[in-house]
């Protein structure tokens, strides 16, 4: 049974199938340096305080994070920057891929300024997102085309558009996650993946409270 699950996006979601550690594991790892263990709450709570404010950050190591992730492609190219974890993501070499795409409520329009974006005009939105839409459509009646004459998988999905929905597992670290967390969940990174950031916030304040409260108050200090 999934210890969280959250729908995020139209089609995605965020799922946490295992964890191993909490805030205590992080106090053991440190403490072993000196040959101690764990001790009371206040205490142990002002050692994770400490670590991270002096960037003592190896025993955040020792917590460990395996989601289920559901995301569109781009999403995951994005994701996949973050290189210290693990991951393995269905393959379209070997799976036919479902006809599931991200389709945004609304589309946006960049300013000249970097981060800066406003919204359609509401009849130009919907014709255009009419147009994208329909676009989907043809890209994947194609992909469904090439298979029926023979056309192996690996070559099919190339007509497929970034907008299609991967899914993937990630196991990460707490002290990974949490660099992660700081530049995905920052206003200048792209909305969607905001949304998944924002979703993994929430099982690491539930898993690791202790951690996630002063990961907090750091992070407004930044």
């Amino acid at each position: 049974m999934d210890l969280f699950a959250e729908n995020v996006l139209d089609h995605g979601f965020v799922r946490l199938v295992d964890f191993m550690g909490g805030d205590l594991a992080v106090v053991q790892a440190a403490r072993v340096s000196v040959g101690k263990d764990i001790t009371t709450p206040d205490r142990d709570r002002k050692l994770v305080h400490f670590l991270l404010e002096n960037r003592h950050e190896t025993p955040f190591e020792h917590s460990l994070f395996k989601f289920h992730i559901k995301c569109p492609i781009f999403v995951a190219r994005q994701w996949f920057r973050h290189r210290i974890s693990s991951y393995n993501e269905i393959s379209g070499r070997y799976t036919e891929m479902k006809e599931e795409f991200y389709l945004p409520q609304t589309l946006r329009a960049q300013k000249n300024k970097n981060y800066v974006y406003t919204a359609l005009e509401e009849k130009m939105n919907e014709e255009l997102l009419r147009q994208v839409e329909n676009s989907y459509q043809q890209a994947f009646q194609l992909y469904q085309t090439l298979l029926q004459q023979g056309v192996a998988k690996e070559h099919a999905r190339i007509v497929l558009p970034l907008a299609l929905y991967t899914e993937f597992y990630w196991s990460v670290n707490a002290r990974s996650l949490m660099n992660f967390l700081m530049l995905r969940s920052d206003p200048h990174a792209q909305w969607e993946i905001q949304q998944y950031a924002q979703s993994l916030e929430r099982v690491f304040a539930a898993q690791m409270p202790w951690t996630h409260e002063i990961f907090c108050k750091m992070k407004t200090k930044v």
